[in-house]
Order: C-alpha cells, then sequence, then structure tokens
C-alpha cells in the first residue's frame, strides 16, 4: 500500500511536469504567432467597427473603419470620410483582439487615394503636423508630396476663389478630410 500511494505520487508530479512543458509551449508558440502580426492585419480585422485614434498632434478622429490600404486607412461617420496616413496614427482604440489573416489590404498606396480625391475636384480639409489645417481642392498629386489649392470651404476652386497654392508633403499629413 505504500508504494502504491509513492508511485501514485510520482505519477502525479510527472503529469503536472508534463501540463507545465505543454503550458510553456503554448504560450512560446503563441507569442511566437503573435510576433508576426502587423498593424495592417489588425486593421483588416476592424474594417467595419466603429475605432478612434490618437493622430500626431494630438488630435482624436473616431468613425467606422471602412477601408484599409497600402499605408493608409479609412474612416467614414456617415457625412464625411477621412483618410489618415498611418504614419500619422500614434494610438488605435476599438480594434478587435485578434488579426484577419484571410483579408488583404488594398494594394495601393496613399498618393493613389489621394490622386482619387484629385480626380474628383473633391474640397478636403488638410490637418497637418504642427496643428496647421488648410482647406482647398487638390491640383496635383505628386510621388511625395501634393498641391493643394487652397479656398473657403463650400465653394468651388475657381481662379477668383483660390486665395494661395500650397505644396504639401505627404510626411506633413496627418488627416484628409472630404464630405461624402
Amino acid at each position: 500500500m505504500r508504494w502504491e500511494g509513492l508511485f501514485a505520487d510520482l505519477e502525479g508530479q510527472l503529469a503536472a511536469e508534463e501540463r507545465r512543458e505543454l503550458d510553456s509551449e503554448v504560450a512560446e508558440r503563441t507569442r511566437r504567432e503573435r510576433a508576426l502580426v502587423d498593424l495592417t492585419a489588425r486593421l483588416l480585422a476592424g474594417v467595419g467597427t466603429q475605432v478612434s485614434l490618437l493622430v500626431e498632434g494630438g488630435r482624436e478622429v473616431s468613425g467606422t473603419l471602412s477601408d484599409v490600404g497600402d499605408g493608409w486607412l479609412l474612416l467614414g461617420d456617415g457625412t464625411r470620410e477621412r483618410l489618415l496616413p498611418v504614419h500619422a496614427v500614434l494610438a488605435l482604440g476599438g480594434l478587435p483582439p485578434h488579426a484577419d489573416p484571410g483579408r488583404s489590404a488594398r494594394r495601393f498606396g496613399l498618393g493613389h487615394a489621394l490622386r482619387v480625391l484629385a480626380r474628383d475636384r473633391a474640397t478636403v480639409a488638410l490637418a497637418l503636423a504642427g496643428g496647421t489645417s488648410l482647406v482647398g481642392t487638390i491640383d496635383v498629386v505628386g510621388s511625395d508630396h501634393l498641391v493643394l489649392a487652397e479656398h473657403p470651404e463650400g465653394e468651388p476652386r475657381r481662379r477668383g476663389n483660390v486665395r494661395a497654392v500650397s505644396v504639401v508633403p505627404f510626411a506633413a499629413l496627418r488627416v484628409v478630410g472630404s464630405r461624402r
């Protein structure tokens, strides 16, 4: 009887050690898998959800995450859409806890997205680094900058309405807002 108790105790110790090793291996594999997840995969999992973002310069932006591309994301709130370069985002809230490996981001970059706004002649509001804001129509989109004809919001881009023409590097962009 004494041997049986000793053997049972040893079996229990071995089983507990095997459980600890398995738990440790699972934890290590989980850490390894999580290390492979990039921000784009997390953003893609959040498409269609309400998110809040802290943008460089202290600006807070919220809305429904509606699209994700190469270096940009698009938020909507029913009346306006905001295009944000990922480099300007400091923190995100509201994303699901897991990535979505089954989805892929749009392959075109920020420049291509801005060219759509230029083509549509949409009036945009640009929030720039340092807290500056500009309103106008994007005339030209280069490889790393845009040219904005500044005019009052609500007025069309006409020669008489243009107050200034500004060249804005993509690196200075924080939020590009447009009405739907």
